[in-house]
């Protein structure tokens, strides 16, 4: 406990460890759990901000593989637009050449990665000793998910998410950060949701029981403002 403390100290105040001479603290990995349209995108961007890490979205990194075409875009695309699991092998691929960039060296947040046991089980095998690792699963219902995301909007030049419901933009169809456009993900659709719900209930939700059994789990209801959810989160960091 003491030094997850020390570690989280050190993101909350910059000059924490100033003049001492001590070891550094292990970069944070942050595992961000839950069902699509939980949240995770969300609360990981104000992690990032609060905390200075990156935020890694395993469904930004396939995206831009796609956009770019690059060969493991070409791989994932068949797959990404069914509503199922992208393999594993690709998925490591594009995870492990960006967290080997320069930026994430004080630690990251993963969104959307770990998927299945086999991912989770090679995150742990990749890092060992070398990070402290948290995981923050999110709860909520399939009814409500289906409800958001069929709602939900995104910038597609920053990727930050909207809800016409909940969390519209100032103005409609323009990003309030950086003045991109606004759109809706095509695989945002009920039946493709429905699919991929089916998917995640399947094959991700026992990395529930797997985090658990490593200590390494807390969970959070999302049926709440995202605020209160950020606060909680907060809380447990």
């Amino acid at each position: 406990m003491i030094a997850g403390a020390l570690l989280i100290g050190t993101f909350f105040s910059p000059d924490a460890n100033a003049g001492a001479s001590v070891q550094a603290p292990k970069p944070m990995v942050l595992v961000m759990l839950g069902p699509p349209g939980s949240g995770k995108g969300t609360q990981a961007t104000m992690l990032k901000e609060k905390l200075g890490l990156p935020h890694i979205s395993t469904g930004d990194l396939l995206r831009d593989n796609v956009k770019r075409g690059t060969t493991l875009g070409g791989q994932a695309k068949t797959f990404m637009e069914s509503g199922r699991l992208v393999p594993d092998q690709l998925i490591l691929d594009m995870l492990f050449e960006r967290v080997a960039q320069s930026d994430c060296q004080k630690g990251y947040i993963l969104d959307g990665f770990p998927r299945t046991l086999a991912q989770a089980e090679a995150l742990q095998s990749r890092l060992k000793e070398k990070a402290q690792i948290k995981v923050i699963n999110l709860e909520l219902a399939d009814k409500i998910i289906i409800e958001r995301l069929t709602k939900r909007i995104v910038c597609e030049t920053c990727g930050i998410p909207y809800h016409l419901v909940s969390a519209p933009p100032q103005k409609s169809g323009v990003c309030d950060k950086c003045q991109g456009k606004l759109v809706q993900r095509s695989d945002d659709t009920v039946e493709v949701i429905s699919r991929r719900l089916k998917v995640y209930h399947e094959q991700t939700s026992p990395l529930i029981a797997y985090y658990k059994k490593l200590k390494l789990l807390q969970s959070v209801p999302c049926e709440q403002s995202k605020e209160q959810i950020f606060a909680k989160i907060q809380d447990i960091l």
